[in-house]
């Protein structure tokens, strides 16, 4: 129901049995409580309702700690503990923390508190406490009709209405207001409308100024507006490879990623490893992004002859940063032939000495590596003598301070052992 009409179905629903346990509660009616305490539980089994929320509970429990609360964590952790252990290490910690700081102060006590910690439910909570501490309680296989529950959420997206940062007294907080189930900045309280108002229009400019800048960069599809939009505002690289892997992009339009990644660096001012280092983590979680990469930078050398002078050269870098990440090997240049003086026009022969002048910055162990990597492959045998050719010709010739690095690659292009320094 929350996948097909609204995150605020499974956040009034929560709210609708936290009042109900706080009712059942004062009446003492402990199967009408268990039944509800499982309800919540498997509300986070199936991704409804998040850790966060449950340790939260947990922790009010805790804090009174008398027979009824016992019982409940019981079958909270029974039900769910190892699940919230594994989402949550730390939290798991602080909670039993707690629970053995209140015990220790009801045994401090006396009378009633003193008889009712001493009862054989505090004893079995305690020690299912600390099995799940040490991993000695395996979780729970899942049923048959579990699983087949689980793969039908997962085809409705349930990820995506997960409620996180939700905590128990605001479930029972009886002024909510707006979209209180969200945490953060946008959930609206009376006293700060105005404020988030104003984060709302100024995060809408600038998606406006982000469409428009896609725009003008020639992202026509919306697929490849998205995927721009994402790599251009990601806080970090995790934050856009994350973003990225969440299009859940339909048949072949992933390999825009690539396309537009390789884009968006070639059309910079200045040369940002921000995209390198992305591409490097698309690339090692998917091969396919790899090939997509090889293809993406073959187009771009067959336009070197026409291609400005500030996109040649972030290419010639993006290569070398890909080379001597050994995301890709220097067999990506094998498209080119070194060989032939005719094919070598001056564009041609100047990017490419910018990307070896860009790889010999790199430590002689980085470089050794590297040119062994394709010394090795006999199909590579023009490759290497082409490659060979071409740093003695153009590259040593007008720029003697790299002498030392050529005589290193030279090496390593003749080593076909394959070993490594």
């Amino acid at each position: 129901m929350a996948c097909m009409v609204g995150i605020d179905f499974s956040a009034k629903l929560m709210a609708s049995l936290a009042k109900s346990f706080e009712n059942e509660y004062s009446k003492r009616d402990n199967l009408s409580l268990r039944n509800l305490t499982l309800l919540l539980s498997y509300l986070c089994i199936f991704g409804v309702c998040s850790s966060e929320l449950i340790y939260d509970f947990l922790v009010t429990l805790s804090k009174r700690l008398k027979e009824i609360d016992v019982s409940t964590i019981l079958t909270i952790l029974q039900c769910c503990g190892m699940k919230i252990r594994a989402d949550d290490p730390a939290a798991m910690k602080d909670f039993i923390l707690g629970v053995q700081n209140r015990v220790n102060e009801l045994k401090a006590s006396s009378g009633d508190s003193q008889e009712s910690i001493n009862g054989k439910r505090m004893e079995f909570m305690l020690e299912t406490i600390l099995d799940i501490k040490n991993n000695k309680k395996r979780p729970k296989e899942d049923t048959v009709q579990h699983v087949r529950i689980k793969k039908w959420l997962q085809k409705l997206r349930v990820g995506d209405i997960l409620i996180r940062g939700l905590k128990w007294d605001k479930l029972l907080d009886p002024n909510k207001k707006g979209q209180w189930w969200l945490s953060g900045d946008m959930a609206v309280k009376t006293e700060n409308v105005e404020l988030v108002a104003s984060t709302i229009d100024r995060e809408v400019l600038e998606a406006q100024k982000m469409l428009q800048l896609a725009a003008a960069q020639r992202m026509n599809t919306d697929a490849r507006r998205a995927i721009f939009c994402i790599i251009m505002s990601g806080d970090d690289y995790i934050d856009a490879f994350e973003k990225l892997l969440r299009l859940d992009l339909p048949a072949k339009q992933d390999r825009e990623i690539i396309r537009v990644l390789v884009e968006c660096c070639l059309q910079e001012r200045v040369f940002n490893k921000y995209y390198t280092i992305l591409a490097s983590k698309l690339c090692e979680h998917d091969k396919n992004h790899k090939f997509t990469l090889q293809f993406c930078l073959w187009d771009h050398f067959k336009e070197l002859e026409t291609m400005q002078l500030i996109r040649s050269m972030h290419l010639a870098k993006f290569v070398a940063e890909m080379v001597t990440a050994f995301t890709l090997s220097l067999a990506v240049l094998k498209t080119i032939d070194f060989s032939d003086p005719n094919l070598l026009t001056p564009k041609r022969i100047m990017h490419f000495r910018m990307l070896f002048e860009a790889v010999f910055e790199y430590p002689d162990n980085v470089i050794w590596n590297m040119f062994t990597r394709i010394a090795v492959s006999p199909e590579l045998e023009t490759l290497v003598s082409g490659i060979e050719f071409f740093l003695k010709q153009y590259v040593v010739k007008t720029n003697k301070k790299i002498a030392n690095k050529f005589k290193i690659a030279k090496k390593a292009l003749s080593n076909t052992e394959g070993v490594l320094m």
